[in-house]
């Protein structure tokens, strides 16, 4: 609730549009899609009449978008998340499964991740949303769609451009750090992700490499549906 980039994100899109922020106490980078479902939440409205959730980024958008407000919203805003969410980073990532669950409204939900290399240009972030925003009216998407957009750590005016890209793919990572906690019992700190494998030329990858803002249009349908009459000849009768 209290990171710089949703606040910043907040601050920049309330200048054209009547914003609601709801927000999870706490960072769940990893937590990907998760509800909670073995307990109440706690709501708490802060000073600022923000809202913040002692649960996932998913339940936030859940409770934001259902229950705690008298209104229809038009799409979700995911972000900013302090850095990037390439390739493989999507089925983890909470900032994206936040915008995930705004699929239901009519217009594309956005997830927005700062690829960060330690300058923290967040405002660049937020301008590159609102300027979509303000573009969205001649942007046709089908429904349930999300758009997921990586911005470079750079002043805006140093951005290239846009690139409408697809997912890349991350090489596979290093394996879990064993470590030992203060009774010397085992314990395992997950790795960081591996690096770009994938990440050519169109990729998500490529075009934050080259100073492009990449927006790559993301489904929630998995289904590899090339494969299916494969499949079906193989296993059914």
């Amino acid at each position: 609730m209290n990171a710089e980039g949703i606040q910043v994100l907040s601050e920049v899109l309330s200048s054209k549009f009547e914003v609601k922020v709801v927000a999870p106490d706490r960072d769940h980078s990893g937590a990907s899609s998760s509800l909670t479902l073995s307990r109440p939440l706690r709501v708490m409205e802060t000073a600022n009449g923000h809202y913040c959730i002692d649960g996932t980024p998913t339940d936030s958008v859940h409770l934001g978008v259902s229950s705690l407000f008298d209104l229809d919203f038009e799409r979700v805003v995911s972000g900013i998340n302090s850095h990037e969410n390439l390739g493989d980073d999507v089925l983890y990532s909470g900032t994206v499964a936040a915008a995930i669950e705004g699929r239901f409204l009519k217009q594309p939900a956005i997830a927005v991740s700062l690829v960060n290399q330690g300058q923290f240009h967040y405002q660049t972030a937020a301008k590159v949303v609102l300027d979509l925003l303000v573009r969205s009216k001649d942007l046709e998407v089908p429904e349930r769609t999300i758009l997921n957009v990586n911005v470079p750590d750079v002043p805006y005016e140093q951005l290239k451009g846009i690139k409408v890209t697809r997912l890349g793919h991350r090489a596979k990572g290093l394996p879990p750090e064993e470590v030992s906690d203060p009774r010397g019992r085992q314990r395992y700190w997950i790795s960081l992700a591996g690096e770009g494998d994938d990440a050519g030329e169109g990729t998500d990858f490529d075009a934050v490499k080259n100073g492009y803002v990449s927006v790559t249009p993301l489904q929630v349908d998995m289904t590899r549906h090339e494969l299916i009459s494969q499949v079906k000849d193989c296993l059914e009768d």
